[in-house]
């Protein structure tokens, strides 16, 4: 890196729950595998002031001061574990969560959040700060759920839905490339030719997975951008939601693409990352791809 080129930026959200330690953790870790920096940031939320309480002026007071400690409490506890690491912290006020978030991510190049929690940044359930962050962005965005104290050399597992996902590939083997880690590609599909009770024709399963094969082909051209990350490919008859949440129980990150929404009423996640989303055995990067 040389001094005209911009540091690496690893965002993450905290918020007061104890599970935002762990997503803070990981994006420290990340940051520091990036030789970048990693800043904090803390929403206030939204909310008219009411004129008619007195008390307003003195609890938003209160709300301010107790913020600014969260965030210097964050990286008190970041720079302990991780002491040459770049951190700063962002207090933003007037915005939810989801909002500060995506705004404050526009300078940075992953945005790391949670999964559990009383709300914040760290929920996972539908229609929480991860999802709305994680369906929205228009960078990657890892949530932080699993066990992730014994990921190194673990694999990272990448989800090939079509030809149009080179760019997720492309983020899983620099991933992969800055763990010493093994990457898994992996494509996984329900044969459409079923009637009630029958079973597809061999020649009919032989015929869809050499299609599938050419996609996962395809998909996988970035590798040869990255000589030094070791490869494999699981081209497989099944639910890819469940191949892919069986495979995270041995992986150190699964990294899952998000495509552009499909019609007026089209899931912006898609219910594959919905579901890898909730079931996990570790984090789970979602990647906007075009």
């Amino acid at each position: 890196m040389t001094g005209s080129e911009p540091v690496p930026t690893v965002l993450v959200g905290v918020d007061d729950t104890a599970h935002t330690w762990h997503a803070a953790d990981w994006a420290a870790g990340e940051a520091a595998l990036r030789g970048g920096l990693l800043r904090i940031v803390h929403a206030t939320g939204t909310g008219a002031p009411d004129p008619r309480s007195p008390r307003e002026d003195d609890d938003a007071e209160r709300a301010a001061d107790s913020a600014e400690s969260l965030l210097a409490h964050a990286r008190a506890r970041i720079l302990a574990a991780c002491p040459g690491l770049l951190v700063d912290t962002l207090l933003v006020s007037g915005r939810t969560a989801p909002e500060a978030l995506l705004a404050a991510g526009r300078d940075a190049g992953l945005i790391v959040v949670g999964t559990r929690g009383r709300g914040g940044f760290t929920g996972l359930l539908l229609g929480s700060v991860s999802l709305k962050v994680a369906a929205h962005a228009d960078r990657p965005v890892v949530v932080v759920r699993g066990d992730t104290r014994h990921a190194a050399g673990r694999p990272v597992v990448a989800g090939v839905r079509d030809e149009r996902d080179e760019d997720a590939v492309r983020f899983a083997l620099a991933e992969a490339e800055l763990r010493g880690a093994p990457v898994r590609l992996l494509h996984a599909w329900m044969p459409l030719a079923r009637s009630g009770p029958s079973v597809p024709q061999v020649s009919s399963l032989d015929d869809d997975s050499r299609a599938h094969a050419l996609v996962l082909e395809h998909a996988s051209r970035p590798v040869a951008e990255y000589p030094g990350v070791q490869v494999g490919t699981d081209l497989l008859v099944g639910s890819p939601a469940a191949a892919l949440v069986e495979a995270s129980a041995r992986a150190g990150l699964v990294v899952l693409p998000r495509h552009p929404v499909e019609g007026r009423l089209g899931l912006r996640l898609g219910s594959v990352v919905h579901a890898v989303l909730h079931h996990a055995g570790c984090p789970v990067a979602v990647v906007p791809v075009r």
